[in-house]
């Protein structure tokens, strides 16, 4: 990892660990369309991506000076995609996006992972950053649904955005088998029973993938209502 230089301010930290995050999703995009005859190909969920969130949160919990360049790795594109859909604006979004990092590291101290997890604190703290920018600017929240359009309250419009983004941000975190297996109890709805058979599974995997499943999204969802 590249070390921050010294007296660097957490916004252009912040800056700085955006650009190496696309310099190296470009690429990972690239080197997988090589292999794929030259079509780009977005990577799946797998297990790499299940420890970033982890080691992204123990290195918080530790308050480990690389911790917030995890949390960035890991949680970024989960802020950005909220404060963008708020505010409908991309350099609004990358500027709150930043601020909410900044925050967050700040207060590192109040996270608490017994009340839930990193993504939905800092999706918490979005929220107050997101009315922060529009109380700034003098304008009235409108936030974006994930079909484009916007919303007509703009309390319980963030607070459902907010919800549609953090199940999709635990589906990421799951390996592709549990992600599958969730994806076809809830969205196919199929027993349990149905599941193992359709994907040659032990019934005794199926419900374990479940369980893990249901604690891990369980854990997205509380904890998000956080103000520093």
């Amino acid at each position: 990892m590249t070390l921050a230089p010294p007296h660097e301010s957490e916004a252009h930290r912040i800056n700085r660990l955006d650009r190496s995050r696309r310099r190296r999703r470009s690429r990972y995009v690239g080197m997988v369309a090589s292999d794929s005859g030259g079509v780009p190909v977005t990577p799946n969920a797998s297990d790499s991506q299940i420890d970033q969130f982890s080691v992204a949160e123990s290195l918080w919990c530790l308050g480990d000076e690389s911790a917030l360049a995890a949390a960035y790795e890991a949680h970024g594109s989960l802020i950005y995609t909220y404060c963008r859909r708020s505010l409908s604006d991309p350099d609004a979004a990358a500027d709150c996006t930043q601020d909410v990092f900044v925050s967050a590291w700040r207060s590192k101290e109040r996270f608490d992972p017994a009340k839930g997890s990193l993504a939905a604190w800092l999706t918490g703290i979005a929220k107050f950053r997101v009315l922060d920018a529009y109380r700034a600017a003098g304008r009235r929240p409108t936030p974006v649904d994930t079909d484009g359009t916007q919303v007509a309250d703009p309390t319980s419009g963030a607070d459902q955005l907010i919800e549609q983004l953090l199940v999709q941000h635990a589906l990421d975190s799951l390996s592709p088998r549990a992600r599958q297996v969730v994806e076809l109890a809830f969205y196919s709805d199929l027993t349990q029973a149905e599941i193992a058979d359709r994907l040659q599974l032990p019934l005794g995997t199926v419900k374990s993938d479940v369980r893990r499943a249901l604690t891990t999204l369980r854990s997205h969802f509380e904890g998000g209502d956080s103000n520093v």
